[in-house]
């Protein structure tokens, strides 16, 4: 699956979150790091477990991509 992120460069930092996984953010001295460091949070998130009260489920749903995603084009990864 892919993301969107939101990344900069401040002060020296990389800083960046995840707009479609709430709470999943970072800071890393480069931006690689950065980018592996929101992957491994989203994997985190994703990961955890969500306590549920009796007769409630949890269930996928299938959301097309947004009208975005065809014009949006990822920037270039470093080498």
């Amino acid at each position: 699956m892919k993301y969107r992120a939101v990344i900069k460069q401040s002060d020296g930092w990389w800083i960046g979150w995840l707009v479609d996984l709430p709470g999943v953010n970072a800071q890393e001295r480069t931006k690689r790091k950065l980018l592996e460091s929101l992957q491994i949070g989203a994997q985190d998130m994703l990961a955890t477990q969500v306590p549920f009260e009796p007769e409630t489920s949890m269930t996928l749903i299938d959301v097309p991509d947004a009208s975005w995603h065809s014009e949006w084009r990822p920037m270039p990864q470093p080498a």
